[in-house]
């Protein structure tokens, strides 16, 4: 494979289902510490790893939230957990309170 400045890897594949284009393990974040169990599905903090930056101004440090919403959804956010954002409100979507749903029909790996 052929990889770029930015760290993006180009490989074509045969099989149509597989990506061409890949980061490899070595770019992103990994879990800082262990990950979480919330009432509604889990939290886990995520460190920056020292890796081309794809569009800058990289945050070092994220919290990833991950919500079991339903047998069939899943919710996942990641925020700054130093710097509040403003979320645009919904008139139609609230936030979820749980419990986790059971059952599922997903596989959720951090």
């Amino acid at each position: 494979s052929i990889c770029n400045l930015r760290g993006c890897c180009w490989s074509p594949q045969n099989d149509t289902s597989v990506p061409w284009c890949f980061f490899p393990s070595n770019s992103g974040y990994e879990v800082d510490g262990s990950v979480r169990s919330t009432q509604t599905g889990f939290e886990a903090t995520l460190k920056r790893l020292p890796s081309p930056s794809l569009f800058g101004n990289d945050i070092d440090t994220v919290l990833l939230t991950g919500e079991y919403q339903t047998p069939n959804r899943f919710r996942f956010k990641i925020t700054d957990p130093a710097r509040q954002r403003f979320e645009v409100p919904h008139e139609r979507v609230g936030s979820f309170s749980g419990p986790a749903a059971s059952n599922l029909n997903y596989k959720v790996e951090v």
